[in-house]
């Protein structure tokens, strides 16, 4: 098998030459694909010592490659030991040059590694820095101009110490200008998207916070792009049109989501020199609309029932911070509550794989490339009488009485549930994968949520089905829902669950819950949903399967 050190012969050479690196003299290349630096063994050494020890070499990705400069010019926004440091080695060695490269750790987190390298010449270094720089420009996927929201609310109000310490100096070291709006409310970042921003001048879009923050980013960025295109969001069989510009999440929230199933770590350097580099990754995105009114979009998890009651109960606690999650989430496990209703849903098609089927979606995923074929499409195109006719005799009907009722975008995974709700959903196949927990004892739904935290099948239980679906559709029993204004004067009853006071009551039986759309609240129980392969792209690749070592 051919190394990679071998790989590099076949390529044309754009430069080579002998430079200085920690002390040591090295053989440096550099063509079109990698920048590789082998240490050379003086021959003396070799005499003197009797052995020969074999030499080092290090090979980096042009594509990975942050930025290059020479030291001289390196950013003054270093700390001021490090800052000196620079100083005396640039008076030591006038003629250097840093290299800042993508250098990956344990746990999927990615690090700007640099290398220093000492020319014989003023001349050889401003050759070196001028070819690397060339090639860089030949990657037409990086971004040069971005623009930045940041939410300075989110999680634990560190969103712009983040990007300020953190993201804003390798952006620097890459040569990414960034336009940035620190968002003074809800919904300042979707509305300015929306309406206001000059897209065309940007190569993509970065939000700093959490989910939500990543929620309005989507909504103003989809909402924008189908105003231009004259599509109307409020017709559930619309076909959406893909965005154009990417999305770049810095996580800076609570849970973060959407980071952990598009890279596989909330580190923020990590999810920066993913922006960087350019990466790519299409996303499928779910629509929701209730009496053909359009609601609003999903790209994780639509949760009704017991996330439902979680998510509505926490909005009430928000005081807590992330503690009003664990609270509410024991708060509704107690209650134990239930709710009657009709699920339909289109299946997807057999090539799409099962929920578990244990083919996690990874980088280069074979499921979500696949290509859509004739017979796809046409189950697609609703609004046309054929494909009314195939879609009409593939929706799959169930009725009863649900705990939970999740459909899962991606896997869901976060720290306290390493495999997700879904741990192989895949991102950009077109389908969600519907999780539908039906009454069962408490006792039971503990065990099924239990397996949300360990490597066990969370679906191996006779009251869990789960399925993969392109559509589908849920109406409740009750077609009206029940007000509770005035809690304290309810009667008791079966399905009512006093907990810790006389003030707090729990949803009954009988009523409605709410659906958890990505962290928000829809209070309509009847809702139609359907997945858009594909309509967003962000700056992630997935997660890697193996983490390379440089």
């Amino acid at each position: 098998m051919t190394g990679p050190a071998e790989d590099t012969k076949s390529q044309l050479t754009l430069l080579s030459s002998k430079l200085l690196h920690q002390h040591q003299a090295v053989e440096a290349a550099l063509n079109r694909h990698v920048f590789v630096w082998k240490e050379i063994e003086e021959k003396s050494q070799k005499r003197s010592s009797g052995i020969s020890k074999t030499s080092r070499s290090h090979i980096v990705q042009v594509s990975e490659i942050v930025g290059i400069h020479k030291v001289e010019d390196e950013d003054h926004t270093k700390s001021k030991w490090d800052q000196k440091k620079t100083l005396q080695f640039s008076q030591l060695f006038p003629n250097a040059f840093t290299v800042f490269y993508v250098k990956r750790t344990k746990n999927h987190r990615w690090r700007c590694n640099e290398a220093t390298f000492s020319c014989s010449s003023a001349e050889l270094c401003e050759q070196w820095i001028q070819v690397t720089r060339e090639q860089l420009s030949l990657l037409t996927n990086r971004p040069k101009r971005l623009l930045v929201y940041i939410n300075p609310f989110g999680g634990k109000r560190r969103g712009k110490r983040i990007y300020e310490e953190k993201v804003a100096p390798v952006f620097q070291q890459a040569g990414i200008s960034a336009d940035v709006i620190v968002t003074e409310r809800a919904n300042h970042a979707r509305d300015h998207l929306t309406t206001e921003a000059n897209l065309q001048q940007y190569d993509g879009v970065v939000c700093v916070g959490g989910d939500g923050m990543f929620s309005e980013i989507l909504h103003g960025l989809v909402a924008r792009t189908q105003n231009d295109n004259k599509v109307d969001q409020n017709r559930p069989d619309a076909e959406l049109k893909p965005c154009m510009l990417r999305i770049g999440i810095i996580p800076a929230g609570s849970t973060d989501c959407i980071c952990f199933a598009t890279v596989g770590t909330n580190d923020p350097v990590t999810s920066a020199l993913h922006i960087i580099i350019g990466d790519s990754q299409p996303m499928d995105v779910c629509s929701v609309h209730h009496n053909d009114v359009f609601l609003r979009y999903s790209v994780s998890l639509l949760g009704y029932g017991f996330y439902g009651d979680v998510l509505a109960d926490s909005e009430k606690k928000r005081w807590l911070g992330p503690a009003r999650y664990d609270l509410s989430g024991v708060k509704a496990f107690l209650c134990h509550n239930y709710y009657k209703g009709t699920v339909s849903f289109l299946p997807a098609e057999d090539n799409l794989g099962h929920p578990r089927d244990k083919l996690q979606c990874r980088f280069g995923c074979s499921i979500c490339q696949h290509k859509q074929s004739s017979k796809d499409k046409l189950r697609e195109t609703a609004d046309e009488e054929t494909a009314a006719e195939v879609s009409s005799s593939s929706w799959k009907v169930i009725c009863g009485k649900f705990i939970a009722i999740n459909a899962a975008n991606m896997s869901c995974a976060c720290p306290r549930s390493p495999k997700g709700l879904s741990p192989s959903a895949h991102l950009a196949d077109g389908t969600a994968d519907l999780i539908l927990v039906r009454k069962c004892s408490r006792l039971d739904f503990f065990r099924h949520l239990l397996r949300h935290t360990n490597t066990d099948d969370q679906f191996d239980h006779s009251f869990v089905e789960v399925h993969r679906v392109r559509k589908f559709h849920f109406e409740p029993l009750d077609p009206q829902p029940l007000l509770l204004e005035n809690q304290s004067e309810l009667p008791k009853k079966p399905g009512f669950c006093p907990l810790g006071s006389a003030q707090t009551t729990c949803i009954p039986s009988a009523a409605h819950s709410s659906w958890n759309c990505d962290g928000e609240i829809l209070h309509h129980a009847a809702i139609q949903v359907s997945v858009h392969r594909q309509l967003i792209r962000l700056f992630a690749r997935g997660i890697e399967e193996q983490q390379q070592r440089v």
